[in-house]
């Protein structure tokens, strides 16, 4: 079969995970392969979908425009984003939102060493948009269903990722078990608050006029 070849998945991941994924690898010697990272739970990834809170941005360029993005998940923990010159849509967007907001990115992972010698992992936006908190929120669960499937299925002896994520990180599974189950708690703090405040409002409706 001729043509583009398909697009790879786009894989849900929570931040803390996502900024541990610092081994980068291809799966061929061609010079346009698509680089990987490899998620700790034991999963490639080309390009992740990430919903959470636009926090932050910043125009870090020193010749042109380049803009840095920080999303924070239900965690607390931040995804960073960088848009330049050659994802016009993307920089536009940072530029022009305010924060706090919601957003879904769909993006590349891009990792960089530090001059210390650490491994910073990034996100290169290919889209952008402003969503809503019923967004955010099934993005939270789907997210959390698949981050405890891949932890389910690192076990398995055919699993090639898992077996790779074991060699090159030293990072316990159960960190990011927690991290899926702290998400989920996180929706239903959310929603038991939201729930309360409904209740009041009704309560002060319903109250007699003096």
């Amino acid at each position: 079969m001729s043509g583009t070849p398909m697009r790879e998945v786009a894989r849900r991941v929570f931040a803390g995970e996502f900024n541990d994924a610092t081994h980068t690898f291809k799966e061929s010697d061609e010079e346009r392969a698509p680089v990987y990272v490899l998620l700790p739970t034991g999963e490639r990834a080309n390009r992740i979908f990430i919903v959470g809170t636009l926090t932050e941005t910043e125009d870090v360029g020193e010749d042109s425009e380049y803009w840095q993005g920080r999303v924070v998940d239900p965690n607390g923990d931040p995804f960073f984003v960088y848009a330049g010159q050659y994802q016009p849509e993307a920089a536009s967007m940072l530029r022009d939102l305010e924060p706090p907001a919601y957003v879904a990115i769909t993006g590349k992972p891009r990792t960089y060493e530090t001059d210390d010698g650490n491994t910073n992992v990034s996100v290169r936006p290919e889209s952008i948009t402003l969503v809503d908190a019923a967004t955010r929120d099934r993005w939270v669960v789907e997210t959390a269903e698949q981050t405890l499937d891949r932890i389910q299925a690192f076990e398995d002896d055919t699993n090639e990722y898992a077996r790779m994520a074991e060699e090159q990180y030293d990072l316990p599974l159960d960190s990011y078990r927690q991290t899926a189950i702290s998400a989920l708690e996180s929706l239903e703090d959310e929603q038991a608050e939201a729930d309360e405040n409904d209740d009041r409002t009704d309560e002060a409706e319903t109250e007699p006029q003096a």
